[in-house]
């Protein structure tokens, strides 16, 4: 039985060079017609709307518009600045996400090492459904769910407290706990869908590397470690430099539903001031302002996570 050799990337991209961009139409013609609907999203709901940040440097006022309204410089970032909330708040916001990095981020790609050695099928199917399910459920849903599961005086948790003769702890309003409740309702939500990306590349391991192991030997654990695991590697790097890059974008929707006025102190976030700031005291420019700051650190952050990860492995973004 003969194989046919597949051609390695260097080679493919060397192709591609050949035949020039017109050359590439013709042969793969149907596959950028495909990318012209999510090219046409990200142009207009994401860079058309980039045109607004103008407004950070404006004394912006919607009767007059963006060429009506004067201009300012920097006067809404020295603002921004020197506002007393304004350090809480971004300490808030990297304590919150910090957290869901630490644990959040590892979840999918223990799920996924966990799903990946269930031998029934028809176990495994279940287990990803269950897990897949609470993605598809909003945020105003899910902290109905939480809250309700964790009241202090209907909770099965706080009535399994006061049956060992513990006083009821009330979670969601409890500066201690509030962060905790962030990061484990976020965790609930995500790991399933997060772990779809793991899962898929771990189909692409060789099932012959899981037999040689076999006859070597090798346990279960020993295998995830030194086939399963750096398989995902490349993906596992990619995902932690995207990551990084939302260290300061927080889930508005999330923290806007758990946050009541005795956690504010530990909850309010970068999206909650904003919206404070923004829509209910109607400060356009200003929080323009602080979307321009997040965003210009979001940026920075993933340049440097990229250039780190260059320097330390083979897997970047570019």
């Amino acid at each position: 039985m003969f194989l046919k050799k597949r051609h390695s990337d260097s080679e493919i991209v060397t192709l591609q060079k050949k035949r020039g961009f017109l050359g590439n139409m013709r042969v793969f013609g149907s596959y950028y017609v495909m990318l012209i609907p999510g090219i046409l999203f990200f142009l207009i709901f994401c860079y058309g709307p980039m045109y607004g940040m103008i407004i950070a440097f404006q004394d912006y006022y919607p009767l007059k518009g963006i060429s009506g309204s004067a201009f300012v410089g920097l006067k809404h970032f020295k603002a921004l600045f020197t506002n007393p909330f304004f350090l809480p708040v971004l300490r808030n916001t990297l304590v919150i996400s910090l957290y869901k990095l630490l644990i959040c981020f590892p979840g999918p790609i223990i799920l996924c090492l966990a799903l990946n050695e269930i031998t029934r099928p028809g176990f495994k199917k279940v287990v990803q459904s269950i897990s897949y399910l609470p993605h598809f459920i909003s945020w105003v849903v899910v902290s109905g769910i939480i809250i309700e599961f964790l009241s202090p005086s209907r909770g099965p948790i706080n009535i399994l407290l006061k049956n060992l003769g513990l006083e009821p702890i009330f979670f969601i309003a409890d500066p201690k706990y509030f962060r905790g409740v962030l990061v484990l309702s976020d965790l609930w939500k995500s790991v399933g869908w997060g772990s779809i990306v793991y899962l898929a590349a771990v189909t692409n391991v060789d099932p012959a590397l899981y037999e040689a192991a076999e006859m070597d030997g090798a346990g279960r654990v020993q295998k995830i470690l030194h086939i399963t695991l750096p398989a995902i590697v490349p993906i596992i790097t990619v995902m932690f430099i995207m990551e990084s890059g939302k260290i300061l974008n927080d889930s508005f929707q999330q923290v806007y539903n758990f946050l009541t006025p005795t956690t504010y102190g530990v909850g309010d976030v970068i999206s909650t001031f904003v919206y404070r700031m923004g829509i209910q005291n109607m400060q356009y420019s200003f929080t323009t302002a602080v979307d321009l700051f997040k965003n210009t650190i979001s940026f920075a952050l993933v340049m440097l996570t990229n250039w780190i990860a260059r320097k330390t492995s083979d897997y970047v973004l570019w």
